[in-house]
């Protein structure tokens, strides 16, 4: 009798799982579970093109029917998860639905955190195409647009809004934009193109109250004691996983599914992939949980490659895209980690080269925008753990690339 895997889960993780367990020789039933109607898709492009673009853009699926169906991997489209039997090894489904599994992969990723405030129904979100396609409609007719958060999200839709020509205000608790992900540097980066483009952000404030207008719109009270008023709010405060199946049904979590290098939770025949899954990765020494397009994608592929039996061991470099005001930023590593930090100086106010360095002198992290050649030598630079002078890393005669080539 051939096994049958059901990934639980039908986003980027989920569907690369399906490919990988086929590229590793897996010949059994795969069921492809997603709550979502739609085929998995890219969501990048919801906090862009879908945003901007003169047209609504049709959805960006990872692959195509015809390769689902290729690969004999059965979508089970519009359908939420009820339970894990981990005992009978059945998977419930909310419709009632019982699904029996020999492995089970919860790349179940997560969803948009909701505001805690008086008058958080008024706010909008941005996850999931339909949330996408429900903003996009909204900005259309909008003139004064507040995001609440200064997160990639906060800042892709402000990026958006304003090229829609609206006036744009962002507020932010910390003082300064995702200063978990980025330097310093990277961080003043990032309000400079904002504030160059007519943005107005304001750091150091955080929303007590989101009221009704009587004439239209809205208005928000700050702790500050200001009020602001808008048409539309959206707030991009971050992302809940989607690991409460996993924590009901008996499974080790802590800040997601615990799992190991290969995918594989405390019960052998559960993995986790993606958003949610929290693994130990043997580079860094220690469990870690990443939101990014790249590692939902590779993490997912090497996990159920795993889970067809091949000995695959995630360890890929944790890294990053982000597009605003036309200006793609580039981040590899963690930037926040390291020792010390080489910016390599610019021409103009929209690039960037800087290079994170732990105490051994070794570029761990890079942060590069408007120049791809830039980020290509630094990702070779983090991979080879050469030690280079930083006064040379440093100097602009000296081009990355031939240093990371050890041409220069």
């Amino acid at each position: 009798m051939s096994s049958s895997i059901v990934i639980v889960g039908a986003g980027q993780a989920g569907a690369w799982a399906a490919i990988g367990l086929r590229q590793a020789g897996f010949d059994g039933r795969i069921l492809l579970v997603g709550d979502e109607p739609d085929r998995p898709y890219e969501r990048p492009p919801l906090s862009k093109a879908m945003l901007v673009d003169a047209d609504e853009p049709p959805l960006r699926h990872f692959h195509t029917a015809e390769r689902y169906a290729d690969a004999d991997v059965t979508l089970m489209l519009g359908h939420g998860v009820a339970g894990i039997d981990r005992d009978k090894a059945r998977l419930q489904l909310a419709d009632g639905t019982q699904l029996a599994y020999d492995k089970l992969l919860l790349a179940t990723g997560g969803t948009a955190r909701r505001l805690a405030i008086p008058g958080a129904e008024h706010a909008l979100y941005l996850r999931t195409a339909a949330e996408a396609r429900h903003l996009r409609a909204v900005l259309e007719r909008a003139g004064k647009v507040l995001c609440i958060g200064a997160g990639v999200i906060g800042l892709e839709v402000a990026a958006a809004a304003r090229k829609r020509g609206a006036e744009v205000t962002v507020i932010e608790p910390a003082a300064a934009p995702m200063l978990r992900a980025l330097s310093a540097a990277g961080s003043a980066f990032l309000v400079a193109l904002h504030r160059d483009a007519g943005v107005d952000l304001r750091f150091g404030e955080r929303p007590l109250e989101i009221g009704r207008l009587a004439q239209g719109g809205f208005v928000v009270s700050c702790a500050s004691g200001e009020a602001i008023s808008c048409d539309v709010v959206v707030a991009g405060i971050g992302m809940v996983r989607n690991d409460a199946i996993a924590a009901e049904a008996g499974l080790v979590t802590d800040d997601g599914i615990c799992v190991d290098a290969s995918g594989r939770s405390s019960d052998p025949a559960i993995f986790a992939a993606g958003d949610v899954a929290a693994f130990l990765h043997p580079a860094y020494e220690r469990r870690i949980r990443l939101e990014t397009w790249r590692h939902a994608q590779d993490h997912g592929l090497a996990v159920g490659k795993a889970m067809a039996g091949a000995d695959e061991v995630y360890d890929g470099i944790p890294s990053f895209w982000t597009e605003q005001h036309g200006v793609n930023l580039q981040v590899l590593g963690f930037p926040t980690e390291a020792a010390r930090h080489i910016l390599r100086p610019q021409a103009d106010g929209k690039s960037l080269t800087e290079l994170h360095l732990a105490e051994s002198g070794a570029v761990i992290a890079a942060s590069v925008a408007g120049n791809p050649r830039d980020f290509r030598a630094a990702t070779a630079l983090v991979r080879s753990g050469v030690v280079i002078a930083p006064e040379r890393l440093a100097d602009p005669a000296l081009p990355l690339q031939a240093l990371a080539t050890g041409k220069a």
